[in-house]
């Protein structure tokens, strides 16, 4: 097929996350303004300087057969447990080619993962170590390979289009949904599953990321403990999930009668190329990223009204970000309803894209904005509006559009743009 430039529509959506075990109840998780950060327990956690984390609300275990689940890194159980809420909310109801609307050979899927399979790698060490060669698990490999969700997302759903793990830190779910989109703009996919997956609440990654003086040290107050913008922030907290959407052209769409939740617009990149680890301080890296997302889908500042930011929690981050989105859009930022998610769900690393598409497709959707918990009290850098206590009512007629950010260490910065149909 020749290349085009199709539109490309959301069709289905599905989540595991901190606030629930699909996207309705971590929707609704959101709307509440309910934490999903809780203390770690368990010996191997005790002596971190980080105990607190934000896991999933439903465990695998109650959602998958133990056969499956066994030859599955966590990654990519919640990668499947996402996948198959979406493909399901999508309209579909068995695999590519077994009496579906599409061929496997239209069909794509693009899930990413900042850090992989790094609970398998870990566990079967230490298996290794304390129990011998022969009890190491032959699964290991297919388990802990970065690409295991997505290839197992492809198996379920019959991908022959490609299947694919973009990996930038945590701008990964967010990269893998923009890869999605050119996809099918370009003609080699009809249909492209795609999102993001983490599963990395482990001692080593906690210790590593606490002595990089990323994460909250908040203890004792975990609920409270992500905090963005809030003047008393001190890092991120680590989550873990996925979401997942489905993504196909409004040609496709049109000619079986889904539902579609909105347009993606496109997609904005950059680097940094400033540090590994530390965000640029100005933003500047992040205000090419929205620039190049206004070059390429012709999106008219004056008609954004709601952003979900990465806003992470870190000092520096939160406000180099705002920094940039003034940089590039001017006072068109003041009317642009600002939520951050990762105050309830925590920073599921390359996950944070995927679920914070659902969250920014939903919020088009139902035309409604999640508010920002735990500002307690405003940093005084923060020049934009933070929707702070209640959920923000977004303009009920005409079309609208959403931007969600993501950026991760390396410098990568990924902006998605959506619009309401």
């Amino acid at each position: 097929m020749s290349p085009t430039n199709r539109t490309v529509v959301v069709t289905g959506i599905g989540a595991t996350t901190p606030l629930g075990g699909d996207s309705a109840s971590t929707w609704e998780g959101l709307l509440a303004g309910r934490s999903g950060v809780k203390p770690l327990e368990g010996e191997r956690f005790a002596e971190l300087p980080v105990r607190i984390a934000a896991p999933v609300a439903v465990d695998p275990s109650e959602v998958l057969p133990r056969p499956l689940a066994r030859k599955l890194d966590r990654s990519a159980q919640f990668a499947v447990i996402a996948a198959r809420e979406a493909w399901a909310d999508a309209g579909y109801t068995a695999p590519a080619g077994e009496g579906e609307p599409i061929l496997p050979e239209r069909l794509g899927t693009v899930i990413a993962s900042g850090i992989g399979g790094v609970t398998t790698l870990l566990d079967q060490y230490d298996v290794l170590k304390e129990k011998g060669v022969r009890r190491v698990s032959p699964h290991t490999v297919p388990m802990l390979m970065p690409n295991g969700p997505s290839a197992n997302v492809g198996l379920e759903v019959n991908a022959r289009a490609g299947v694919h793990t973009p990996v930038s830190a945590c701008a990964s779910g967010a990269e893998a949904i923009g890869y999605a989109v050119e996809m099918i703009r370009t003609g080699r996919a009809d249909v492209v599953v795609a999102g993001g997956t983490e599963a990395a609440i482990h001692p080593l990654p906690i210790a590593a990321f606490a002595n990089m003086m990323a994460m909250s040290k908040n203890n004792e107050n975990p609920e409270q403990a992500s905090r963005p913008y809030d003047k008393a922030r001190d890092g991120f907290v680590l989550g873990e999930g996925a979401g997942v959407v489905v993504l196909e052209s409004a040609e496709h769409a049109a000619a079986r009668g889904a539902r579609v939740y909105c347009e993606v617009l496109g997609q904005g990149l950059s680097a940094d190329s400033h540090h590994i680890a530390q965000p640029e301080p100005t933003g500047r890296g992040v205000a090419a990223a929205v620039q190049n997302l206004l070059d390429n889908t012709g999106l008219d500042p004056a008609e954004l009204v709601h952003l979900n930011a990465h806003a992470t929690s870190t000092p520096q981050g939160d406000t180099a970000e705002l920094k940039a989105l003034r940089k590039v859009l001017g006072d068109d930022l003041d009317h642009i309803a600002i939520s951050a998610t990762k105050s309830m769900t925590g920073h599921l690393l390359g996950g944070a894209g995927g679920i914070e598409t659902v969250a920014t497709v939903l919020a088009l959707y139902h035309r409604i904005a999640p508010a920002t918990i735990n500002v307690d009290e405003l940093d005084d850098d923060i020049d934009a509006d933070i929707v702070v206590g209640e959920p923000r009512k977004l303009p009920a007629d005409g079309p609208i559009s959403a931007i969600n950010n993501s950026f991760g260490f390396g410098g990568h910065n990924v902006t998605l743009a959506f619009r309401t149909v």
